[in-house]
Parts: structure tokens; sequence; C-alpha cells
């Protein structure tokens, strides 16, 4: 996915490059659809997200219950959860898919809310989180991952990553795009698309936006130099 050089690289390319990825999959997705810290639902580009979801049954939204942290009593098919907090026993498996995107960074206990989403669907996972984003949020920004780190998150809780991507560029924010299941043979064409990073996942995440930065390439001269300045100066004393 292009976009024109004028745009904002911190917040708004990385939330279109997720957008789309999870515009390639979601009309696979039927029965119960759930978007976890949902807020207001905005894909921040015009859309709700529930529109996405096109072949979904039913869909629902969940938020803390804090106006702060997204809760707003008005808006339908909402759920108050706390993602910090045991999961409620009338939400175990309770989703086909479950939706969640850019919250756990903002969780302290991240591998209980993570734990949370597993538990809370029969069968899917679909998460976006940062890799290299700017510190944010007035109610706390605690951590980045890793696709190795989503891989295990999975693993732990009895599913299996069948798709995994992330943008990369210089000078922009790097966010992972995931989809993790407890029915793999169900999701082949979800594997196979071409755009799945599964099999290198220890590909470098992140090295374009270090290779194309102002500071890697000032380093690099650096040494250049310095390798040049070596050499005449070891010559100058052979002579």
């Amino acid at each position: 996915m292009k976009f024109p050089k004028s745009i904002d690289r911190k917040v708004r390319l990385p939330r279109l490059w997720s957008n789309n990825e999870l515009g390639k999959f979601a009309s696979l997705f039927r029965g119960d659809v759930v978007n976890v810290s949902a807020w207001k639902d905005s894909d921040k580009d015009g859309k709700n997200y529930e529109e996405y979801f096109v072949n979904a049954k039913n869909y629902w939204i969940t938020n803390h219950q804090t106006r702060e942290k997204g809760f707003d009593p008005t808006l339908k098919n909402q759920i108050s959860l706390d993602l910090e907090l045991p999961l409620p026993k009338n939400l175990k498996g309770r989703f086909d898919v479950v939706f969640n995107h850019t919250t756990l960074e903002h969780v302290f206990e991240c591998k209980t809310a993570f734990s949370n989403l597993c538990q809370m669907t029969s069968d899917v996972v679909i998460l976006v989180v940062p890799f290299i984003q700017h510190q944010h949020a007035a109610y706390g920004d605690y951590w980045r991952f890793t696709p190795d780190c989503i891989n295990e998150l999975f693993l732990k809780n009895d599913m299996r990553l069948v798709y995994i991507s992330f943008n990369d560029g210089p000078n922009q924010a790097v966010y992972i795009f995931a989809i993790g299941t407890k029915e793999p043979k169900k999701w082949k064409k979800i594997e196979e698309h071409i755009d799945n990073k599964i099999s290198s996942l220890k590909e470098k995440v992140g090295f374009e936006v270090v290779n194309q930065s102002l500071f890697y390439k000032l380093n690099e001269l650096s040494k250049f130099v310095f390798l040049v300045f070596t050499a005449v100066l070891g010559k100058i004393k052979r002579f």
C-alpha cells in the first residue's frame, strides 16, 4: 500500500496500513464479532470497524467502565470489560472473532489481557500492536511487541498464529497485524496469503525504519570517514 509523502508517519500511516490489512480478511468471518476496547469503533478514516465485518451475524464492542478509557453509555451493543481482571464466565468462548486494535501497549498486565482476548473467542483473535511508536496516552503506555512475542503469546494460550505482517519504511511508526486461531485448518486461505510473513518471523521488523533514519546514515558515514582517515594516516606514517 502506497501513501503520499506528506502523510503523518507517526500516527496516520500505520493506522491506514492496519486498516488495509484488516480489510483483506474481515469479510471472511461470520458469527459473533467483538471489538475489544473499541472506544466508538472508529477506524479513524471515516468508517466504523463494524463495516469491515460485512458477514458478521452480530457485532459488539467492549470498553473499560470509565470515560477516560472509552466507555460511553449511549453506544449500542457495548459491554463493560476490564482486561486486567479475570474474564467473566459469561464472556468465555462467547464470540467467534475477537478484534483488538492498539490496546495491549496501554495495559500494564498485558499477559492477562492477551489471555482474556484468547478466552473470549471460540476461534479467532485479530490483533494490532505497535512495534515502534512514540510514547502516547495520558492513561499509560507501557509496552512494544515483536512478531516473536505475539507468536509465543498465542502458543501459551493454546492458539496458533496463522498470519502476521508489519509496515516498515523510513521515518514511520511500525504496527504489527496478526491473526491467531484455535482451528488453523479452517484458515488455510489466510495462512497462504501472499502478504503473510509467518514463514520469516526472524525477519528484521523495523530494519528499514532504522536503516533510513538520519541518525543511522550519519553513524554509517562516521564509520566510513574513520576507516578512510585510519587508512590515510597509516600511509602517512609509512612515509
